[in-house]
């Protein structure tokens, strides 16, 4: 089962404390909203704005008129918030990342360099560094029968415990247009969702799913 260690760098994010004593990124989910509350008071103010109660965006930050950014919130040095982004909470929004046009943000870590640009759905989900959104691409956080999320990689099965976990995506993960991750979707660094693809389960590092029968090495 591929780990925080193998999806992630940490030296990549703000929160990097918040995956501290964890083995799984999706273990991070129910503290999102608790760490940013403490973490944003010690923020210095000289870098910091603090415009609302439990936000606090970089002052070198881009953020665009018509966008709403919502408590509990971090948005890191360097960032762009579009018009029309919907930060809904419990959002960090890394370096010099992208959230854009009609992009709506819940409960996820967005590590630096990371794009989410048009129309994505975001939803209890962790992004690694440079990972890419494409068009339209959504995370689906929550099964149709309501049961509780469980990560599968091979015949292997943990159980996450809570109802939402969207997609764990590793560092330069790219995904096509208009593709749906489904809730506890696992991508491997470096690897590539072809677009109007439909994915669960866990793709492998340096991989290119195709369709559910076709994952094949990058070569």
């Amino acid at each position: 089962m591929l780990t925080i260690a193998d999806l992630l760098d940490l030296n990549d994010t703000i929160a990097a404390d918040l995956f501290a004593g964890k083995t799984y990124p999706w273990q991070a989910l129910e503290e999102i909203g608790d760490y940013i509350r403490r973490l944003g008071p010690t923020l210095p103010p000289e870098e910091f704005d603090h415009p609302a109660e439990d936000v606090w965006i970089a002052k070198d930050a881009k953020v665009f008129p018509s966008a709403y950014i919502g408590g509990p919130c971090i948005i890191d040095h360097e960032a762009e918030i579009r018009h029309c982004a919907f930060i809904r909470g419990s959002a960090i929004v890394g370096k010099k990342a992208v959230v854009g046009n009609s992009v709506e943000l819940k409960n996820v870590v967005l590590f630096d360099y990371v794009q989410t640009p048009h129309y994505n759905y975001v939803g209890d989900s962790i992004l690694g560094s440079h990972a890419h959104m494409g068009a339209g691409s959504i995370t689906s956080n929550v099964k149709s029968d309501k049961t509780l999320v469980v990560i599968r990689e091979g015949g292997e099965e943990v159980p996450t415990g809570r109802k939402k976990v969207g997609a764990i995506l590793g560092n330069y993960v790219e995904v096509g247009c208009n593709s749906v991750l489904n809730p506890g979707t696992v991508i491997g660094p470096h690897s590539n969702v072809y677009p109007t693809s439909s994915v669960r389960g866990t793709v492998p590092p340096y991989h290119i799913y195709k369709d559910q029968h076709t994952v094949l090495p990058k070569k």
